[in-house]
């Protein structure tokens, strides 16, 4: 467990990215479809319980949180997207503001999706993929509550994944992930260690 995340506070939790903190330093964002893990990863990675605020009611992460790893780094709760049982005018307004905190953000180094490795790739989270990809942004996939599957079939869902990025020319890194497990913790901290540019 890389000490580096276990001092994870939380920061301020905004509507928009016009009452973010200043934009310095350096962060990565969590993004997923509601309901897929991204708040118990969160936990996960940091080995903080309540750091993240987790529901079994998607969409219940409705701002921009920040969380504050030392004076120059921080990690980013973007709201989940997809089924979340908000009104449309809601979920576009979520839409607008994570657009623009993923283009306009110039601390941000990269992106980690969220994926229930169950349904991976859903056309949210490819429509979120093409964001980053039109910001330039580096892109992690966490698939998921891969306990609820046998080692083979998770195994077989990771290559499927993989497969498919190529064939959409997607450059990504992914892994297999599970928060109730506690798996795929270390691999997850070594990308974020180089993203943030901690010491390996």
């Amino acid at each position: 467990m890389s000490k580096y995340y276990q001092r994870a506070c939380f920061m301020l939790s905004v509507p928009s990215l016009r009452q973010a903190p200043a934009d310095e330093g350096l962060e990565v964002a969590f993004a997923g479809r509601s309901n897929a893990g991204k708040s118990s990863a969160i936990n996960t990675i940091t080995n903080i319980k309540s750091l993240a605020r987790t529901s079994k009611t998607p969409g219940r992460t409705q701002q921009l949180v920040f969380f504050s790893l030392d004076d120059e780094h921080r990690l980013v709760d973007l709201p989940g997207y997809g089924f979340a049982r908000v009104s449309e005018s809601v979920k576009k307004k979520w839409q607008q503001y994570m657009t623009e905190y993923l283009v306009k953000r110039a601390s941000l180094q990269g992106l980690i999706i969220v994926m229930d490795c169950r349904h991976p790739l859903t056309a949210y989270d490819l429509d979120t993929i093409d964001l980053c990809r039109h910001a330039r942004l580096k892109i992690h996939i966490l698939l998921t509550k891969s306990d609820k599957l046998t080692r083979g079939a998770a195994n077989n869902t990771l290559n499927a994944v993989a497969g498919e990025l190529e064939s959409l020319g997607i450059e990504a890194s992914l892994q297999l992930f599970s928060s109730l497990k506690k798996q795929g913790v270390d691999d997850a901290h070594e990308v974020l260690d180089e993203w943030l540019h901690y010491p390996q």
